[in-house]
């Protein structure tokens, strides 16, 4: 499968498949195409593959588009400015990302929700309980927040990271809350009570807007009449 990423602030990702190639997205997410794509829609496996991509923020069922009678093309636009990052998953390779991150992916890929093994970390780490997990074996695009920034954590190495600045992780990355010392720092820092605790070795996506903080800077300009 070919593809290529266009456009700024609000990307969009353009796919150019061979006859018989598929391709998995999220409802919605088709922006145009050629007369040849077929579209089926299913729960993508089991019912319980279904309810757990609702409570990881997608929908439940996901459409499958399969490329008909000779080459095709397939276009999928971000539905929030930032970043659309091409990730390779493979059987020793998969990773994790926040709600609603899922774009679109090879039909190789399978996603299915991931839960925080701490309860610290769900109820504190700013993108909730439940996040999503993507294995298999193909491409997955992501959708990201205003701009991404990407580290290399070593093994044992930490990142601190403010709450919903997290986009994704490989499957490696440990995860940990840390409340801010000081209850002077923690009530009038205006950094919250927790961070984020990173811990390698793997890679992790770093987003610098995420949609609820862009939400409260621009939500004291709008006037209800």
């Amino acid at each position: 499968m070919k593809y290529e990423i266009k456009g700024a602030p609000l990307p969009v990702v353009i796919f150019n498949l061979e006859d018989g190639e598929k391709l998995k997205t999220d409802q919605g997410a088709m922006s145009w195409m050629s007369p040849n794509m077929e579209m089926s829609t299913n729960a993508g496996g089991s019912i319980g593959k279904a309810f757990g991509r609702m409570f990881s923020g997608e929908s439940m069922f996901q459409n499958v588009y399969t490329c008909k009678g000779g080459p095709g093309l397939f276009a999928a636009a971000s539905s929030f400015p930032g970043e659309i990052i091409p990730i390779q998953i493979s059987p020793s390779y998969s990773i994790v990302a926040q709600k609603s991150a899922f774009l679109a992916s090879e039909e190789g890929v399978e996603m299915s929700v991931h839960f925080q093994k701490k309860a610290g970390a769900g109820f504190f780490g700013g993108e909730g309980f439940i996040l999503q997990k993507f294995t298999g074996n193909g491409m997955v695009f992501l959708e990201i927040d205003g701009s991404i920034v990407e580290y290399d954590l070593a093994a044992g190495q930490k990142m601190v990271i403010d709450t919903g600045n997290l986009a994704a992780m490989d499957a490696t990355v440990n995860v940990e809350i840390q409340s801010v010392k000081g209850i002077g720092n923690a009530l009038f820092g205006g950094e919250g009570f927790f961070n984020t605790v990173l811990t390698g070795p793997g890679k992790i996506w770093l987003q610098t807007i995420p949609k609820n903080v862009l939400a409260g800077a621009i939500a004291p300009f709008i006037v209800n009449k």
